[in-house]
């Protein structure tokens, strides 16, 4: 089909139908889900600790935070709260991964919520121009 013919016959539209695509169409809505995909992962432990390390990158000191969930410490002009703390039952030390709370003590603004990964610490990290946080374990 010629493209002066797709545009009279009302674009991409007509197109699809007049190329046969349109009996295709709904069989390529239909969800697919292989016989792998309905099995669970591994299983999931809940810790009462994690262990954070925090990095001042102006000075350059480290520190390693250990909270239990539910409390808030400050590192520099970060609070830091632990909401929930997970890793693999079946090895312990293999990830961690932590639900976490970073506000400035400065002006109280919400500057991290959501899940940090000990394996890949920066799919998901704090976007800060002083400081860094990340999870090195949970317990």
């Amino acid at each position: 089909m010629t493209a002066r013919r797709r545009r009279q016959n009302g674009g991409m539209a007509a197109w699809v139908l007049a190329s046969g695509l349109a009996v295709l169409a709904p069989a390529l809505l239909l969800p697919v889900t292989p016989a792998h995909a309905q099995q669970r992962g591994p299983e999931v432990a809940t810790g009462n600790t994690a262990v954070l390390r925090g990095l001042d990158k102006i000075s350059g000191e480290t520190v390693d935070l250990t909270l239990a969930i539910g409390e808030r410490v400050l590192f520099g002009r970060l609070e830091i709260t632990l909401v929930a703390c997970r890793y693999p039952a079946e090895a312990p030390e293999s990830d961690a991964f932590a639900f976490l709370e970073i506000d400035s003590s400065h002006n109280g603004e919400q500057l991290f919520r959501g899940w940090m990964f000990a394996s890949s610490p920066a799919l998901n990290a704090l976007d800060h121009s002083r400081y860094d946080v990340w999870v090195l374990s949970c317990q």
